[in-house]
């Protein structure tokens, strides 16, 4: 998925998202929405400060538009890594051994996480919209594996910057960035399951 596609994917839930609903609720009201939310996740601050921004997206108490929306910020984010991480090796060819092999690696990984977390964002919307309990179920359940897998695909580029040699400015800079995405893409995760758990219980 091309970067153009994530803005259109957000603009087209913002609008979506505002059409759709009755009333709008005032600021306050969603604000406690979100935080009261966020309190499910493993990092409340950064979620609430995350969601906050795009809170226009979010209907009152709508757990599917605020799961929706921490996917596709999720997505955005980890596109934003991968592109980031791929330049080092453009920007600085000067790398040790070690160093550029554990880039290589973390721009493979990088790359399946953004794929997982596109087909999650395409599959919570389809989520939303099944009818019978079982369709619900098997799709989170897919939503669940690939937002957990993407996870692990997170976590898993900074592997190979482990041990002091690998210490200096490229594992900084590269741990840094990978680890707000990982916390971001955790958050999104217990929010689609608090999603699931809620919806389950009203699908006969």
């Amino acid at each position: 998925m091309e970067p153009k596609n994530t803005i259109f994917l957000l603009l087209l839930l913002s609008t979506t998202i505002l059409q759709s609903s009755s009333a709008n609720p005032n600021r306050s009201e969603r604000d406690r929405f979100i935080e009261s939310s966020c309190q499910t996740t493993r990092y409340p601050s950064l979620c609430v400060h995350t969601l906050s921004a795009y809170a226009t997206m979010i209907r009152h108490n709508n757990d599917q538009d605020l799961a929706q929306t921490a996917l596709t910020i999720s997505l955005a984010r980890a596109r934003s890594v991968a592109i980031f991480v791929a330049k080092l090796t453009k920007e600085s060819p000067s790398f040790k051994r070690r160093e550029y092999l554990a880039i290589q690696d973390c721009i493979e990984v990088l790359g399946n996480s953004v794929d997982r977390l596109g087909q999650s964002v395409k599959e919570l919307g389809r989520a939303g919209h099944a009818v019978a309990s079982e369709d619900f179920m098997w799709k989170m359940s897919n939503v669940q594996t690939w937002v957990s897998a993407a996870l692990t695909d997170e976590t898993t580029c900074l592997d190979g910057f482990s041990g002091r040699v690998m210490e200096g400015k490229v594992k900084r800079l590269i741990r840094f960035k990978v680890v707000h995405v990982a916390q971001v893409t955790s958050n999104a995760l217990a929010l689609v399951n608090h999603f699931a758990e809620k919806r389950s219980v009203k699908i006969p």
